[in-house]
Parts: C-alpha cells; sequence; structure tokens
C-alpha cells in the first residue's frame, strides 16, 4: 500500500494551496501513475446517443458537429458543441441538489472529490425494488472493518450491467413525467443514510444505478439525508466488479459548473497491486 499511501498524501497536498518556499522534495509516486504499483479502472459511462437520463428529461445528450474534416489552410480540423441536463449518464449530485445552502458543484474542495474506497456488494441478493440496509452495512464491515470516515462508499448492486437496456436499467421504457411511476431500482434507504451520516461519516456515496434513492422513491429521503451533511452523491456509475472491498482510492471530477448542483463526471480508481480482493 506504499504507492497509494503516497498518492493520498500528493492529493491531499495538492487541495492544500501552494507549498511553502522552502518545501521539501516530494516524494517519487510515479508508480501510482505508470501501472507498475497497481491498474486503474475508469467507473463511467460514455456519453453519446444513449447515455440515460432521469425519464423527465426528455432532451437527454446532445452532440452537435461544428467543423470535421479539412481546412482551406490544409490542416485537419474538428469541433463539436453539447448540451446536456447535470444529472444525466455518470455524474455527481453536488449537495446542493436536495439541501439548500450546501456545497454547490464548484465549491466542493479538492480534497472532498476523492478518498478511500469502501465497496459494499449487494448483488447476491438484490432485487428491482431493494434496500441496501444498515444491517447490509454492518455486515459487510464485520468481514472487513469500519466504513473509514471520509471514505467513498461505492454500492455495487449489478445495474451498470443493465446499462445498454434502458428499459431493464430504469424498469420503464416511457419518458416524461408518467414514466417516474414506473421506476425500478435499487438504492440506499433512508436509515442506512442516516448511520452513515451519524456513525461514519462518509464523504461520498456513489451507485451503479440512476439515483441514490431506489426507483420507487417519492421522497428521496436517502438524498436529503445525506446532502443536508455535504455528502456528495455519484450516480449512473459504471462496472464496478473491479474494485475490491477495501484498498482502492477514488478520485472524482465533475465539470466544474459555477453554482451547479451536479456535472457529467469522470471517476476513475487506482487498485494498489496488493489490495484486498
Amino acid at each position: 500500500m506504499r504507492h497509494l499511501t503516497l498518492f493520498c498524501l500528493a492529493a491531499m497536498v495538492a487541495s492544500c494551496g501552494p507549498a511553502p518556499a522552502t518545501a521539501p522534495t516530494p516524494p517519487d509516486y510515479s508508480a501510482v501513475f505508470d501501472g507498475s504499483a497497481g491498474r486503474w479502472i475508469d467507473l463511467t459511462h460514455a456519453f453519446g446517443d444513449d447515455t440515460i437520463h432521469w425519464p423527465t428529461d426528455t432532451a437527454g445528450f446532445r452532440l452537435r458537429e461544428l467543423a470535421y474534416g479539412q481546412t482551406e489552410g490544409g490542416l485537419f480540423y474538428a469541433s463539436y458543441e453539447f448540451a446536456s441536463a447535470e444529472h444525466g449518464g455518470t455524474h455527481l449530485d453536488a449537495p446542493v441538489h436536495f439541501a439548500e445552502g450546501r456545497l454547490t458543484a464548484d465549491a466542493i474542495p479538492l480534497s472532498g472529490l476523492m478518498g478511500p474506497a469502501a465497496v459494499v456488494d449487494v448483488t447476491d441478493r438484490v432485487t428491482p425494488d431493494y434496500l441496501i440496509s444498515v444491517a447490509d452495512l454492518t455486515s459487510w464491515e464485520a468481514m472487513h472493518g469500519a466504513i473509514p470516515g471520509g471514505a467513498y462508499l461505492l454500492l455495487r448492486t449489478g445495474w451498470a450491467e443493465r446499462w445498454s437496456d434502458r428499459a431493464a436499467y430504469l424498469g420503464t421504457e416511457l419518458t416524461g413525467p408518467d414514466a417516474v411511476a414506473d421506476l425500478h431500482f435499487p438504492g440506499l434507504s433512508e436509515a442506512a443514510a442516516a448511520w452513515l451520516v451519524a456513525e461514519r461519516q462518509v464523504a461520498a456515496v456513489g451507485i451503479d444505478t440512476p439515483s441514490i434513492d431506489l426507483g420507487q422513491s417519492s421522497d428521496f429521503r436517502a438524498h436529503v439525508v445525506l446532502y443536508r451533511k455535504n455528502v456528495i452523491g455519484l450516480e449512473d456509475l459504471a462496472d464496478l466488479s473491479g474494485l475490491p472491498p477495501t484498498g482502492a482510492f477514488v478520485v472524482a471530477l465533475p465539470m466544474k459548473i459555477e453554482g451547479g448542483s451536479g456535472g457529467p463526471l469522470r471517476t476513475v480508481a487506482f487498485v494498489p497491486a496488493d489490495a484486498e480482493n
């Protein structure tokens, strides 16, 4: 874990502002990035025509070609413009999304956009309306130790495998307001969210479904409980199966939208070669 520790220290130092003039020579953490100390895993679905958005967002992700080809000067040139809702595809929820006065997307410090991962896998018991409970979390802890403060808790339901099938992923093929009542996918219970902020002080909760709350939720209580405490959310994560229960480190960098309630996200995880399997 030496290389991961160096990476974490470097990340924290980078987020704290300029170094003093007499700063010592920084440690060599290049092995974290050159593949010799572990591997990086992309936890992000690509954005495109088939990107899944919340059913009430009927516009989806739009990409328009502005230029593609040879210029009069003989250079190849490509340029596009895009438009998207903040909360489509793999994305970050800033706390202000469900908690007035809490952090906006641009106000989240760098130190809050990275952290050690705790991956809770419920794929062996999940159903389309499954609520991840306190018992699920404490059962995981009995095997792997307490979820550390500042952790990125990632909830693996297996729903990422359904990404190419909109109906299977959302529970419905409908779009528009009428579709909301037909949503079916697992999520985190309000009690589990309350336990996490009271007992474990996690930095973020991520899930491989469209929402932290289950599809049939109408009051989004897990969102409210977490975001009131400035816990951030990661939704529509890609396949989490390559991550060990503990030992990985997550970096989640969203588009920095001024005053935004979230944004499109590129999130990755570093898994050290000696991480727990």
